[in-house]
């Protein structure tokens, strides 16, 4: 099985891993726990969000520490699936940080961006689900290896893009508003939005194949993972649309 998304992989999706008296993993757990770790993410998001709009010194520490503390513990889950139950909620708490001291920041900038990126990744999400369980759009080996390859690239995108800051550049189009920098971001959204479905279909086959009940709180994490970049992506995306309003 493949998948872009590095918390769902082959490696903590293999079966047989469930102990004596231990329960299994089902759907219906997955989507549950999907919603608690949601509900932590926007609970710590407006706490957040309410020490940015009120200009508190503290807010940018809240940011910083959530991003830093969020991929330490995304690394811990990812690395070690069993803590996921401790792990995911720690993670959702600490994105939530770092969405809502970001989104704050940039709705003072364009008014009502915030809330139009959640609501298209809410939308996203619904209507990717609902064709994904109607079979009308289907992981197939090369619909995942063509997503997976996408994302590669745009992680190397990233990186390179991070290492170029480093010496004072920027990558062109990453940062711009030209059309061609709209262009990329679009590209962007588009794939991580389709990495939704390779994270549903995973998710299916790992309830199909019985792993341990904590691989419900490492799905909902895997799926969380997902969601906080289409969000970021969609944000970026308004923000360079809405720079010459």
């Amino acid at each position: 099985m493949r998948t872009a998304n590095p918390a769902l992989n082959d490696r903590t999706f293999s079966p047989g891993r469930v102990a004596a008296g231990e329960g299994v993993m089902t759907i219906e757990g997955a989507v549950n726990r999907t919603i608690m770790l949601v509900g932590i993410l926007l609970v710590a998001g407006a706490f957040a969000w309410d020490r940015a709009a009120n200009a508190d010194p503290i807010a940018g520490g809240l940011v910083l520490g959530g991003a830093i503390g969020g991929f330490v513990v995304a690394l811990a889950t990812i690395f070690k699936p069993r803590w996921a139950p401790v792990t995911a909620p720690m993670y959702a708490a600490l994105e939530g940080l770092v969405l809502g001291g970001v989104s704050a920041l940039l709705n003072q900038q364009y008014a009502g961006i915030a809330m139009q990126a959640a609501a298209l990744t809410a939308g996203t999400l619904l209507c990717l689900l609902m064709a994904y369980r109607s079979g009308l759009i289907r992981a197939t080996e090369n619909f995942k290896l063509g997503v997976t390859a996408a994302t590669g690239a745009i992680a190397m995108l990233y990186i390179v893009s991070m290492v170029m800051r480093m010496f004072g550049t920027e990558m062109p189009l990453l940062h711009d508003a030209s059309p061609l920098g709209i262009g990329l971001s679009l590209f962007i959204v588009v794939i991580a939005a389709l990495n939704l479905v390779l994270d549903f279909d995973f998710i299916e086959q790992g309830a199909e194949a019985g792993l341990p009940r904590y691989m419900e709180w490492y799905a909902g994490f895997g799926l969380l993972v997902t969601l906080v970049w289409l969000y970021l992506e969609i944000l970026r995306l308004l923000v360079k649309l809405r720079t010459d309003d």
